[in-house]
Order: C-alpha cells, then sequence, then structure tokens
C-alpha cells in the first residue's frame, strides 16, 4: 500500500510520540472492496455457488458493524506502518491506537501513541562533581590475614574441653523458626561451623563464644529478601543453636618451607612470598580503587544527564527479571507461584518494589549507550574476537568452546556489549579527567 497520507505528530511525555493521520477516502473505500472480495470468496450462502454470492446480500448477512471490524483490521497495521516510516519514527512497543473516524467514502483519521527510545542530553563529561576516592592501603594487618588465608586448607583440627572461641569449629544442632513452625529445610543436626566473619550469621558469631558442649544459645535474625529459602526470605526468625563438640584450629608455622609449598616453588624463603602476596593485594586494591573511580563517574554523568526513561522499557526489563527469577526457581524445583506465596507478595507488588532499582538500571545503560555513540565506541569483530580469546584463558569452560562462541550470534553481541561497556568506561575515564586516587 502507498498512499498520501497527511501526518501530524507531537512530543509527549515519557518518550511517546502522539500522531494523528488521515487517510484519503479512496484507500478506504480500496480497503472495504478488498475485506468484501475476501468475506465473498469463504461465505457460504445457501442458493449460491461459494464466491458468487451477491455483494449486498454477504454485507447485509456480516452487518455493517462486523464490516467495519474487518476494514479496521486491515487498514490500520497498513496505515500506521507507512506512517512511521514516513516520519522516521521507531516503535519499541506496540502503539496505541485509536479509530476516530472511519466509513465508506470519506476520509479516515486514526490517533496512535507511539513510545520510541528517549533523548538523551549527556552532562558535560570535562566538568563532572566527583568525590575524592583514597587509595585503599594494604596494611600489615591485612597481609596476615590473608596468610592466614592461604594457610587455611593445611590447618590441623584437633577436639579440645573447653568453651567455644572465635576461630574454633564447632560442632552444633540447628533448628530455624519462623511464623511458630520450625522450617525442616534449614535445620541440622551435628554441623560443622566456623566461628569465622562470612561463615556464620554476625548474630550466631556474636552469641556462641563463651558457649560450652550441651549449652544452648539462641538468636533472632531478620533473614534477607532474596534469601535462598523462601519460608524465610524477608521474615524474622529464631535460630537455636545447641553446641555438641568444639574443634580448635591451629594454622602451620610460616617459614621458609612451607612458603616454597604454598607459592608451589616460586619463593624460597618466607620474606619472598610475603612480599609477593602483599603486591598481590596492593594489584587488588588498585583495582578496588579504580572500579570506585570508575562508578563515581558514571554516576557523577548519569547524576547530571536528562533522560526519560519510558515506562515501556521499565516493563521489558521487570518481564525479563521475572522471567530469570523463574528459571533459577525451577532450576531448584520451585514454581514463581509458590515463592511469591511464600514470600507474600503478588507480582505486581513485586514489580513495584523493583521498579525503581529498574529504572536506574535502563538510565545507566541509556547514558553510556548515548555516550558510546557520541565517542563513536564500537568494538570491530576482531576486537571482539581478541576479547572472547582473552576471556577464554580466564575461563575453563569458555576455554573449551571458543570457535563455537565466536560463530554464535547470540554469544557475539554478549561479549560485543561487555567490550563496548568497558571501552566507554575507559573513554569516560580519559575524557572525564579522572584523577589517581588521593594517597591515605
Amino acid at each position: 500500500m502507498v498512499a498520501e497520507l497527511a501526518v501530524v505528530t507531537e512530543p509527549l511525555p515519557k518518550s511517546q510520540v502522539g500522531m494523528t493521520i488521515e487517510v484519503p477516502a479512496e484507500l478506504v473505500d480500496a480497503t472495504y472492496e478488498r475485506v468484501l472480495n475476501r468475506l465473498a470468496s469463504r461465505a457460504k450462502i445457501e442458493g449460491f455457488r461459494p464466491g458468487r454470492a451477491p455483494r449486498q446480500l454477504i454485507e447485509a448477512r456480516i452487518g455493517p458493524a462486523a464490516l467495519r471490524e474487518e476494514v479496521v483490521e486491515a487498514i490500520v497495521p497498513e496505515v500506521l506502518q507507512q506512517a512511521m516510516r514516513d516520519e522516521s519514527i521507531d516503535p519499541i512497543d506496540n502503539p496505541d491506537v485509536e479509530v476516530l473516524e472511519l466509513e465508506r467514502g470519506r476520509p479516515a483519521r486514526l490517533k496512535a501513541t507511539i513510545t520510541v527510545m528517549p533523548q538523551v542530553t549527556l552532562g558535560d563529561v570535562s566538568n563532572l562533581a566527583l568525590p575524592d576516592t583514597p587509595a585503599v592501603e594494604v596494611t600489615d594487618q591485612m597481609l596476615e590475614r590473608r596468610l592466614d588465608d592461604v594457610r587455611e586448607p593445611l590447618a590441623e583440627v584437633t577436639p579440645v574441653e573447653r568453651e567455644v572461641r572465635t576461630g574454633d569449629v564447632a560442632v552444633i544442632d540447628v533448628e530455624v523458626e519462623a511464623d511458630g513452625q520450625v522450617v525442616e529445610s534449614e535445620s541440622r543436626k551435628a554441623m560443622e561451623a566456623e566461628l569465622k566473619e562470612g561463615v556464620l550469621l554476625p548474630e550466631l558469631l556474636a552469641a556462641l563464644p563463651g558457649t560450652f558442649v550441651d549449652e544452648q544459645r539462641e538468636v533472632t535474625v531478620k533473614f534477607p529478601d532474596d534469601y535462598s529459602e523462601p519460608k524465610l526470605a524477608a521474615r524474622e526468625g529464631t535460630i537455636r543453636v545447641t553446641v555438641r563438640g568444639i574443634k580448635e584450629k591451629v594454622l602451620p608455622e610460616l617459614n621458609d618451607e612451607l612458603a616454597k609449598q604454598l607459592s608451589g616453588g616460586k619463593h624460597e624463603t618466607l620474606e619472598a612470598y610475603r612480599e609477593a602476596i602483599r603486591s598481590d593485594l596492593e594489584e587488588a586494591a588498585k583495582a578496588m580503587s579504580r572500579m570506585a573511580r570508575e562508578q563515581a563517574l558514571v554516576k557523577a554523568l548519569v547524576d547530571s544527564s536528562q533522560v526519560e526513561v519510558p515506562d515501556a522499557l521499565v516493563e521489558k526489563e521487570l518481564a525479563t527479571q521475572l522471567e530469570s527469577m523463574e528459571r533459577s526457581l525451577g532450576r531448584q524445583g520451585m514454581r514463581l507461584d509458590r515463592y511469591f506465596e511464600y514470600v507474600g507478595k503478588t507480582v505486581p507488588q513485586w514489580a513495584a518494589d523493583e521498579r525503581p532499582d529498574a529504572e536506574a538500571r535502563l538510565k545507566v545503560d541509556l547514558v553510556l549507550d548515548e555516550f558510546a555513540k557520541r565517542e563513536r565506541i564500537e568494538p570491530s569483530d576482531e576486537e571482539v574476537d581478541r576479547y572472547i580469546d582473552e576471556q577464554a584463558v580466564k575461563d575453563e569452560e569458555l576455554s573449551g568452546r571458543v570457535p563455537e562462541v565466536k560463530k554464535s550470534q547470540t554469544a557475539r553481541r554478549y561479549f560485543e556489549s561487555r567490550l563496548r561497556r568497558l571501552k566507554v568506561l575507559d573513554r569516560l575515564a580519559e575524557v572525564g579527567g579522572v584523577r589517581e586516587p588521593a594517597k591515605p
């Protein structure tokens, strides 16, 4: 269909475009004829061979309202597609269309509301307000903690007859209760638990030291929203722990022999090994500082930029997140509806809670994508191939699938997107004049 359409557009809030379309009367009449021909070819009317019944009889049998509905379904998609092409409008979801006027012998009028990708006005990258990001200092305490960690697998664990102390391995019976009901999936018998930060819940880590065998401690815990057991997610529960045994953990002595063993023969002396560990920690600290600077720079750019995130994009982001959650729960043998029953939420309530974070993520993506366009950052095929090779060195699973991954368009788009983001961050740091972190 090619027709002279009269189109008037107007910008609307939330990155939408209003479009009023006038369709020539001859096109309306031609569509009526086309629809009638199609209906006539299918019509089965007693006394007439298929496709031979008079038009007036077919129209009377169908009725004017039903005929008009058929014409609307035929003409609206075609007219809308042509109008959007003529006006160079690229929708990001299905337009909302209202038929204002449509009858034979007269021009038709349609009104469409179309959501498009939003316009992004970037802030002044060269003048971003950035907070100071002091460097992370590698202290002797951090070094000693790391040396303890690397000796951990070689530690000797022996039973002792005394109270529980921080660093011990306690043999415990655990009972978890929520809303007056014991949660069997979280309760354990004779479980070994090390009294160490990051291993036990902080509440238990504070309550257990000083406990003797057969003594019980009870703590109240507020479980996080994303806790793996849905019966406890976002709820308050009671944990009762009974100590059944106590084991002391003794790390092997640090010396030249152990340093050689731990380093796989790379370092002959403890002093050399300590310096190597300190150097690794300093590199990690630099990486953390660099990441903090990048995050601060991105936040400053996003805060100084202007973009109105369309509701349609937010809805798509939430739908993708919900699908991912459903797949994850499915791997654990749980249905999505049952999960929401456990956490006491409906899908709309969940979506309302997640909406601000989804909108914030989209805003970051839109701003950084606009920056990439402005700076003409687009990885070449050769750069993507090299990046996949680099990642394969670090990822054992990927290393055996490199040729397959390079041929897959979906996989290439994934790695291309990651590489583009890295290039954007590098370029942003360059043009944003990010300074090295201040010395503490």
